[in-house]
């Protein structure tokens, strides 16, 4: 069983290994003690695990079941408590608000065929599942708030960043790592 970050991670083939994205947006997020959290796309839950060290409270949801349970059996394995997590399709079962919102989105063109698929294809561009993201997350941001989306150059930073200004946020890159053929990128969006 891998470590990542002190963290005991079990893994599982339908769940998105912790990868080069995984660790850039772990290195970059920043959590302040007594905020909330959520991170979005949650995988093997080590993002939210990792802000659970400093949150009050984070909410991990991803749309693949055996990721949830995956992220689950990973907060009872580390004996972290102030996490849960749910099943959701982007923001469908979550409310509230929340001082942090992490999401290393899924961005390869194409249609989606197994539970591994969630986490790498992003719908016909890409861009479908980024897009419907940016334009939903500012209704679950606290108003000192912060969003940290991963993506890769292949899926347009420019018109992220264009869309979330259209979204009434400030978007900057704020970390940046070339991996292969591509660079990733973590773009940070604030009121």
């Amino acid at each position: 069983m891998p470590t990542y970050y002190g963290l005991r991670i079990l893994l599982d083939e339908d769940v998105y290994e912790p990868a080069e994205d995984t660790f850039l947006l772990a290195e970059t997020v920043n959590v302040e003690p007594g905020e909330t959290a959520l991170d979005m796309g949650t995988g093997t839950g080590l993002i939210a695990l990792i802000m659970a060290r400093k949150a009050d409270f984070v909410i991990g949801v991803d749309i693949n079941p055996k990721a949830i349970e995956l992220a689950r059996r990973n907060a009872e394995l580390n004996g972290i408590r102030n996490v849960e997590f749910r099943v959701s399709d982007l923001f469908e079962n979550v409310s509230g608000k929340f001082d942090v919102i992490t999401f290393n989105a899924p961005y390869l063109p194409g249609k989606p065929e197994g539970p591994i698929d969630f986490a790498l294809v992003g719908g016909e561009t890409g861009r479908e599942v980024i897009d419907r993201f940016i334009d939903e997350v500012p209704r679950y941001l606290e108003e000192k708030g912060r969003v940290y989306l991963v993506q890769s150059s292949i899926t347009g930073i420019d018109e992220t960043l264009w869309r979330f200004e259209k979204a009434g946020l400030r978007a900057d890159v704020v970390a940046k790592r070339h991996v292969f053929f591509e660079d990733i990128v973590v773009v940070q969006a604030r009121r």
